[in-house]
């Protein structure tokens, strides 16, 4: 999964000394998990990513089912436990494909990932798909096993982050093709259908 930006509206209020709702305390008090706090960040994009991967991922026995790319870490479980001063030095790092700080420990968790996984796994990018800044890194650890969802082509954030909440509530899986050679722009696809809320239950009178 790609990671939440830091440093912008949203990682300003989490990370605000006086900042004193739940999330925001627990972080501080190293009780908080690195998807916890993306999910805050990021909002309905990261949000999403988390719910798709509970509901599809199959990883090989003894490894995790999702991992978060994480700058200047590599390659991190989402149910890592982090605080603020962590964030901070993660939101330090720039995410450019030529910045050895950030794309050094990707490529070393990816390289140990594919050694441990073996090579029947493959492995699907819930992020950005149009940027070598994520794809190219990866690409060169899995190779043709590193796949992507057909249906984020022309999406935006908020679009791709609707769609896999709605897929992982269906239990309907998004098409997947290997992100090597494909071509990665083309319409934007309709807007999705606004999900609509459960009825309240009858009560007897």
């Amino acid at each position: 999964m790609s990671p939440a930006r830091i440093g912008g509206a949203r990682s300003n209020v989490l990370l605000r000394p006086e900042a004193s709702f739940d999330l925001a305390e627990r972080l501080r008090a190293r009780q908080a998990t690195l998807g916890e706090a993306y999910a805050f960040i990021s909002g309905l994009y990261f949000r999403g990513k988390l719910a798709y991967a509970e509901a599809f991922a199959v990883p090989p026995e003894g490894l995790p089912p999702a991992l978060v790319i994480v700058p200047g870490l590599g390659l991190v479980p989402p149910n890592t436990i982090v605080d603020t001063e962590q964030l901070r030095r993660i939101g330090d790092v720039s995410i450019e494909e030529n910045n050895h700080a950030y794309r050094d420990p990707l490529l070393r968790d990816a390289q140990r990932l594919e050694q441990n996984a073996g090579p029947a796994c493959h492995y699907l990018l819930l992020g950005s798909i149009a940027t070598k800044k994520y794809s190219e890194p990866l690409l060169n650890a899995f190779g043709d096993r590193l796949l992507f969802p057909l249906e984020f082509i022309g999406r935006g954030d908020m679009s791709r982050g609707g769609l896999m909440l709605r897929r992982a509530s269906s239990g309907e899986e998004l098409s997947y093709a290997s992100l090597r050679g494909a071509i990665l722009k083309g319409p934007r696809p309709p807007k999705l259908e606004p999900l609509r809320k459960a009825a309240p239950p009858l009560r007897a009178s």
